[in-house]
């Protein structure tokens, strides 16, 4: 019995029976401002980046002190060198584009990224078991990543909604959920819209307050990342770090 999606139904029923349309947003008013500057990550992933575009880049993340950088896994190392002594995480990303490798070679592959200074870590999920049904490999490949992660690192599963249809995207959220995971990263590589306040809700509305919310996907402006963090999302990835940290800084 998923005594939660039970609640979420008679929510949904009474909600509909007294002609209440949406609830309020969880996380409204909460995140404004200089505040946002702690929920962002400064994303580093574009296939031509250079060794001196991330320490540029580490420079950007450490001046506004933001949540973390995530890099590939190749410039873990320099990253960690370059954020020494800041508040800043080294982040990175496992298992890309779909994580349809073998659990061992995911499991390699975090175990050398963990090795070498990373601490928060995007793991794609298996998509390829999703889609054929076998949502409980995925979920069995995951919680053997958190358990190795427990303690040393976060592990943050990539959602990479486009791929799924509504009823999988319930699924696989309702999965996610139980494996223990950190944070969800609804990711918009193939959306074709960018990040958008309605999958974000989505994701809480199953997630709830145990697991962080990640979206990225086109986030420009500081009043998007207000609706975004309002709406649910506890972390931002993107590339206009600077640019959301200074309106942040002058709209004090």
């Amino acid at each position: 019995m998923d005594v939660e999606a039970i609640r979420r139904e008679v929510e949904r029923q009474v909600l509909q029976y007294f002609h209440i349309d949406t609830a309020p947003a969880p996380c409204a008013g909460l995140v404004t401002g200089t505040d946002v500057i702690s929920h962002l990550e400064h994303s580093l992933l574009n296939p031509d980046t250079t060794l001196e575009k991330i320490k540029a880049e580490c420079a950007v993340a450490r001046k506004y002190s933001v949540a973390a950088v995530c890099v590939a896994p190749y410039y873990v190392p320099a990253a960690r060198e370059e954020l020494l002594g800041s508040p800043v995480a080294v982040g990175t990303a496992v298992g890309f584009p779909h994580g349809c490798m073998s659990q061992a070679a995911k499991l390699a592959e975090l175990r050398e990224c963990m090795a070498n200074g990373a601490t928060e870590i995007d793991v794609a999920i298996n998509v390829l078991a999703i889609k054929s049904g076998r949502l409980d490999v995925a979920q069995r490949e995951l919680e053997e990543l958190v358990r190795f992660a427990c303690g040393k690192a976060k592990i943050k599963a990539v959602f990479e909604h486009a791929l799924f249809t509504d009823e999988e995207k319930r699924n696989v959220l309702t999965m996610l959920r139980a494996s223990g995971v950190d944070y969800v990263k609804i990711q918009n590589m193939l959306s074709g819209h960018g990040a958008r306040v309605e999958d974000v809700k989505l994701a809480y509305d199953i997630l709830g307050r145990n697991v962080g919310i990640k979206i990225d996907g086109g986030i420009k402006t500081l009043a998007q990342a207000e609706s975004l963090l309002a709406a649910g999302a506890t972390r931002l990835g993107l590339t206009a770090t600077a640019k959301i940290a200074e309106e942040a800084r002058n709209n004090r």
